[in-house]
This record gives structure tokens, sequence and C-alpha cells, in this order.
């Protein structure tokens, strides 16, 4: 067999033969596939005598080459000495008949149980075939034209390769980018083919830190889970990536004639409120209702798998090229619809069975996708000039960053009840507030005195009043503020309370790494200065309002000293215009995340020194020694 292009693992399709199809169900077969992934490392589609041995050794067993070549020949019906797909289902008929005296048959059984996507506590999870089968699809349309991915591309959806082209990390970040642009800086990435271990767990730092900066929930998530190509997680983290990359022009800033949405009664901070997922729903039965249909959609699962709302909607979309889907048979309808949708020229990667199961996470990105393509919403500029947009914006694009930021960080810490998605509207009523209080300070919120589901202004401020309590408790400056501001969502207010929040999290991690040694930010700047001059440089700050650090350079500096290996030099200039500035601030966020820093700020923030940006990061490696921060990144 030829060699993959460019150290590509091998596109192979793993086909269950012929003669067992309606041996297994789908299930069964997904399940199958995955096991067998485990042992073919190369994707070649076969278990040769060294992925035996690998295997076996994980296992911790330990196995002569004359044993392992006896183990494969039990089960080579085919005499090529190794074992294809078709032979391995076989192997697992037999385990699951009970046939099973084969040694390969053991270790097919034991490795299933210790590999295959086994979760916290040993519980066993399968993923989906079908979300498998778009996500591939999607990354080959995506990136398909990209200069380092393309001689990559296309992957196999019907194969494992989608796991594996993730485990040197270029997928991840070349995926993040398209979602939202710049977030990685390439020149921070590490392209070059059959990379070593090192040179892949700092392209996944770099793609799981820059994951959480758009607002990825990234949770007990690393570099070797992804190195490993383990799908659940995987399959996770690409698809909040692709919903982020298709919900992200879903906003009144980007389709002003969102406005027809709005029901009677309501404000246009009322709309802004509503998440993506809502206003789609809500823009789906907008054009359900101007078409006259009785019915409306209140989820994407069980309300649109007949195909029949979709069939209203295209057509209400462009009556002249999508006819009505009117075919008695669910199947036929879903795929009239998907061809009415290519005829709109809308990218999707859903298949009719995938409307007919009422998958929701690939109709609602189908649903996304229409929207992006053709959202048939037309309004006036003297109808939109009856609307007030002017008082939805923060008093200066610095603030809108900010919030930005805090609201990503809020997402990253890892508390699966928590999602904002408007940061002032979502801590309104206090909850949220005193969920991360509690994260960033275990044990200082009394539960019994929460409002759990405020109903009533009264009880949010009595949450609202707690939050205040608790913040003077733990020394935030809280003058002037009052229970009933956050319930009002003085934006101003609101983000003087996160920053305080996101900073003594900073903080507790930095202490808790130093031994229990409290640290402040002075420390902080000795230690950054020790690091920079011990690396060769003569570069220093006072502190985190020097104007210095607007180059970027000294930030730059800062990750070489902690990882020399991780900045190329060629790259850095002395940022002494603005666009070299944010050049450098640019490519030193990059490297932060490469080597390990989970980095929130933007360039812009770098340029302008911003403080508040600059100081608060979040360290993942413990030091070594008593400098708390010995391998802490300051971001």
């Amino acid at each position: 067999m030829a060699a993959p292009r460019h150290g590509r693992r091998a596109s192979m399709t793993y086909l269950v033969p012929t003669d067992m199809a309606t041996s297994f169900t789908p299930g069964e077969v997904s399940d199958f596939r995955a096991n067998f992934s485990q042992f073919d490392k190369n994707g070649d589609g076969t278990i040769d005598v060294a992925e035996l041995a690998h295997v076996l050794s994980q296992l911790g067993e330990t196995v002569g080459r004359d044993k392992i070549n006896s183990m494969i020949a039990e089960v080579d019906m085919d005499g090529s000495h190794t074992v294809d797909f078709g032979e391995f289902c076989h192997v697992m008929k037999n385990i699951r008949d009970g046939n099973h005296e084969a040694a390969f048959h053991a270790v097919a059984q034991k490795a299933a149980k210790v590999f295959h996507l086994q979760g916290a506590g040993g519980a066993q999870h399968s993923f989906s075939e079908e979300e498998k089968i778009a996500f591939t699809e999607h990354v080959n349309k995506c990136l398909g034209d990209d200069p380092v991915m393309g001689p990559r591309l296309p992957l196999d959806p019907n194969s494992m390769d989608l796991f594996a082209g993730c485990g040197d990390g270029l997928l991840l970040c070349k995926l993040i980018n398209m979602a939202v642009p710049d977030t990685v800086d390439e020149r921070a990435l590490n392209k070059r083919d059959n990379m070593n271990v090192y040179q892949k767990t700092e392209n996944n730092n770099l793609a799981i830190n820059a994951a959480k900066a758009i607002g990825c929930k990234v949770v007990n998530v690393g570099p070797s889970d992804l190195i490993e190509g383990r799908p659940i997680l995987i399959l996770g983290l690409i698809w909040q990536i692709i919903k982020i990359q298709l919900l992200s022009q879903i906003s009144l800033t980007m389709h002003p004639e969102l406005v027809r949405l709005l029901n009677d009664g309501e404000t246009l901070e009322d709309l802004m409120k509503l998440p993506p997922e809502q206003v789609l729903l809500r823009w789906f039965n907008f054009h359900l209702a101007a078409a006259g249909h009785p019915s409306r959609v209140t989820n994407f699962g069980a309300d649109i798998k007949d195909a029949e709302a979709y069939s209203v909607l295209l057509h209400q979309l462009n009556p002249n090229v999508c006819d009505y889907a009117a075919e008695p048979v669910v199947a036929a309808r879903a795929a009239h619809v998907l061809e009415n949708a290519e005829k709109l020229g809308v990218p999707h990667f859903i298949k009719a069975t995938d409307i007919t199961s009422g998958n929701k996470k690939l109709n609602l990105g189908f649903v996304a996708q229409l929207f992006n393509t053709c959202p048939g919403l037309t309004i006036t500029e003297e109808e939109l000039g009856e609307y007030d947009f002017a008082g939805l914006e923060l008093d200066d694009a610095g603030d809108t960053r900010e919030e930005r930021v805090f609201r990503m960080w809020i997402n990253s810490l890892g508390d699966d009840t928590i999602y904002v998605n408007n940061l002032f509207s979502d801590v309104s009523d206090g909850v949220v507030i005193l969920k991360v209080m509690d994260k960033v300070q275990p044990g200082i919120v009394n539960w019994r005195k929460v409002n759990m589901a405020p109903r009533n202004k009264f009880k949010k401020v009595e949450n609202c009043n707690y939050c205040v309590v608790l913040g003077k408790k733990l020394n935030f400056s809280l003058v002037g503020i009052g229970g009933v501001d956050i319930v009002n969502q003085n934006k101003m207010l609101i983000l003087a309370i996160i920053w305080q929040l996101m900073r003594r999290h900073t903080l507790n991690i930095l202490t808790k790494l130093g031994g229990g040694h409290a640290v402040e930010e002075p420390a902080v700047v000795n230690w950054a200065n020790g690091k920079v001059q011990a690396s060769g440089k003569s570069s220093s700050i006072r502190n985190f309002h020097d104007h210095s650090l607007s180059s970027g350079r000294y930030l730059i500096e800062l990750c070489g000293g902690v990882e020399p290996r991780a900045v190329n030099w060629e790259y850095v200039s002395e940022g002494a215009s603005e666009e070299d500035a944010l050049n450098n601030g640019k490519y030193a966020i990059s490297i932060a995340r490469r080597i390990g820093a989970c980095v929130f700020l933007t360039p812009e923030d770098i340029y302008e020194v911003k403080p508040k940006m600059i100081m608060v990061r979040h360290p993942r490696r413990k030091p070594s020694a008593k400098p708390a921060l010995r391998r802490c990144h300051c971001l």
C-alpha cells in the first residue's frame, strides 16, 4: 500500500463484510470501528504485528513476537498476516456469541473494555456515527483549500480519519480560526509533517486554550487526549467550534433586520438577551407564520423530523427555486428538502436520515446554515430608524472586549450549569455570580440563602445583595455598588465585580502553586522581570501599567524566558508602529497558549496596555520551586 501523502493517516473505510451486514446494529458497527481504530494506529485498515504489540504493551502484557504472529494467524482468514476490519468483525461476533477461544479474542475484548471511550468511573460511552460523518464533511469543505490542510484532505467520513487527523493540533487550530478569525496566530503553529510528541503537544495546548478563549467548554481535556484521538472528547470539542462558527453571524450587529422578529411589547434588549438557538427558532416560526402554516417548531428534533416544516420554510425563503416537498414518505420528503437547500447554495453537512431521526445538533447546524445563506428578512432604512441601536452599545470598544473576555472566562470554568450568552442580563438575578464566587472561593456561598429561580425583582435583589456581601468578604472594592445595580444591569459596575472575581481566581491559583504563600501583583512583576532577564534580555516593567508593554515584545520575551523553544525570533519586531505592535501582541498570545497558558485578552488589550487584561491569565503547569510563578504566564 502506498504511503499516505504528507504523513497523513491513510483514508480507510472500515466496511462490514456483506455476509455480516445484518448481524450488527448501527451502534455495534460504530463501536467496532472505534475499537478497531485503537489497534490500527497508522490507519491503513489492518492490524499488523507491531500494532498488536503496541496494544498489548498498553494493556500491560509482555508477549513475544512469535506469540503475536500466532495470535494474528488464529483470526487471519485471507493469509495476509494482518487482521483487517472484516476479520475483526468476525472476532467481535464470536465474542458476542460466546465463541472466543482464540487468544486474539481475549485481547480484543480486554482492549474494548480498557480503551473504548471509557469515561469517568469506568462508564462506557458511544459516539454518534452520523455526527462524525457530518463533522468530517464540514472539515473537508471548510479546510479543503487551506494551503496547510488541503494536502491532508479529504478525510474519509466513513473511517476514523477525523480523530487521527486531530492528533497534531493543526486541524483544530484551523477550525478555530474559521469560527473566530485570527484567534490562533499561525506563526506559532508547528506545521511540519511527522511531528514529534512535543510539537503535537504544543499545537494541542494552543488549540485547547484558543478554544476556551472563543467560548468552548473544555473540561478534563488535555493534549494527550487529542494526540490519542479520543472520539468522545474530539467530537464534543469540534461540535462546539462548529456551533460557534455557524451561530456567530446571528446577531443584531450582523443582521439588524432581525428586529422583524420582535414580539409585541419587546425591546431590542429583549431580543439581544436571546441565545442564537432561540433566535433561530423564532426566525423559523416567523417564516412559517408568513407562509400561513399552522404549526410552529419549539426544538431542533421532534418538531422537524417529518421534514414538513423544512419544506414550508425553504419554499417561503425562495418560492421560485424551492418547490414544496409533498412526498408521502418522510425519507423522500427529507431528501427533497436537501435538494432544495442545495439549489439555494446552502453548504450543509446534514443527511436526510439526520432530519428524520431528529438529530438536534445536526438540525441546529442546518437551520443556522439556512439562515446564514438566505435569511429572507427585509427591512427599510426608514423602518430601522425607528429603533435605538446606539443605546445598545457599551461606552467604548475596550469595555466591549472586557465583556467578552469575562463571559468567555466564566464559560471556561467547567460548571455545566453555567453558560453566559449576554453577560449583563445573564448575571442580573445574582445566581451566576454566586456560582462563580463558589468556584473561585469554594464554600463561601451558603446556598440555603440563595433564590435559585427568582421570579420577581425582590428575590433577584436579595441574591444580588448577597453577592455584594460576599464580595466584601473577599475584600473586593465595591464602594457604591448595591444589589439593585446588578439587577438593573449597570454595565460598568458588573464589569468591576467580574474583573475582581477573575483576578482573585488567578491569584488563588498562584497561591496554591506557591505552596500556600500568598501571591500579589508585585510578586508577579518581579517573577516576570526575573524570567526575562535570566533569558539574556534586558527588558523590564515597573507594573502592569508600564507603557513599554504596548509593543508586545516584553510579553514575547517572557514567553521565551519560560520556554526558550517557544519563540521564533524571526517573527518578532521592535513593535515601533501600531501594526508591528499588534502583530507582536497576536504572536505573544498564541505562543503563551502554546506553552500552556489560558489567555483571554486580545492584541488590542496589549497595545492599549489594559492592566486588568494583561495581569489576569490562568497557569496550567505546577511550578517546580518556590518562585510560585516559575512556570506561570502572565497575559
